[in-house]
């Protein structure tokens, strides 16, 4: 199966943009190419410029204290795990702890950091960090493996809080919805909203039907459009039924 997850408010496609680069640099972070490690930092750069929001953190720790109230109000619930629902309780304390402690704007140390930030600035130049323009980068670039992850993981650190933060916000909410199935005729799937209220959709196909969603939603309707990609041609609208399961997620 293949999973897309939509967003539909711009909070959460915010979440879902720092979610991907978070793995991205994980990735790359534990290679041991120094090629491999310049994208490692091309990603911090990324989460940087995508966290620079002022209200993210305040969000936050918002939407993780709302999570705890609604979590803490199943505590009787008998269809409700104690030693589960105790486990996700600790996970929001420990997250909001490390995020409340974090102290000014989210990757201040780096922002003065004036070597990081000369680099930052040539990478948006198109082949910008070649040895003759930034030598002390490319000494950087040929230290071994191990000073590369040292430093990095240096530099990653203080977004540690929010990754934390935004990997609990993002699996409550995709937890939060009821799955259904559903077909798409002749590659086409059209539902009205109903005043139904979400944060994000979820998609999931099987593989074999070779062929991708292209999401629209409003407050109004939601419709979805199954294209097929063939070689460099462009994509084309799907002319098979399309079976696939839909999840509309909201906390």
């Amino acid at each position: 199966m293949i999973s897309y997850d939509y967003p539909l408010s711009e909070r959460v496609r915010t979440l879902l943009r720092l979610e991907d680069l978070f793995e991205r640099v994980d990735y790359f972070l534990h290679r041991n190419d120094h090629h491999e490690h310049h994208i490692a930092l091309l990603s911090i750069f990324e989460i940087l410029e995508v966290s620079g929001r002022a209200d993210l953190k305040s969000d936050l720790l918002q939407e993780l204290e709302r999570q705890k109230q609604s979590l803490e109000a199943l505590r009787d619930n008998p269809e409700v795990s104690e030693a589960a629902l105790d486990n996700v309780l600790w996970q929001i304390d420990q997250a909001s702890s490390k995020l409340f402690q974090a102290s000014g704007k989210i990757g201040q140390e780096l922002r003065e950091n004036e070597w990081l930030m000369s680099i930052r600035q040539r990478t948006n130049i198109p082949g910008g960090v070649c040895e003759f323009d930034l030598p002390s980068y490319h000494y950087w670039l040929q230290q071994s493996a191990d000073q590369h992850r040292h430093d990095l993981q240096l530099w990653l650190s203080p977004f540690l809080p929010i990754r934390d933060a935004i990997a609990i916000v993002l699996r409550l909410l995709r937890e939060s919805g009821k799955t259904t199935a559903q077909v798409a005729y002749q590659g086409v799937y059209q539902q009205m909203m109903a005043g139904r209220v979400a944060q994000m959709l979820r998609i999931r196909l099987k593989r074999e039907y070779h062929c991708v969603p292209e999401i629209s939603a409003n407050k109004y309707a939601l419709n979805i459009r199954f294209t097929t990609q063939e070689g460099m041609q462009r994509p084309k609208a799907a002319d098979t039924d399309v079976e696939f399961e839909l999840t509309f997620c909201n906390l």
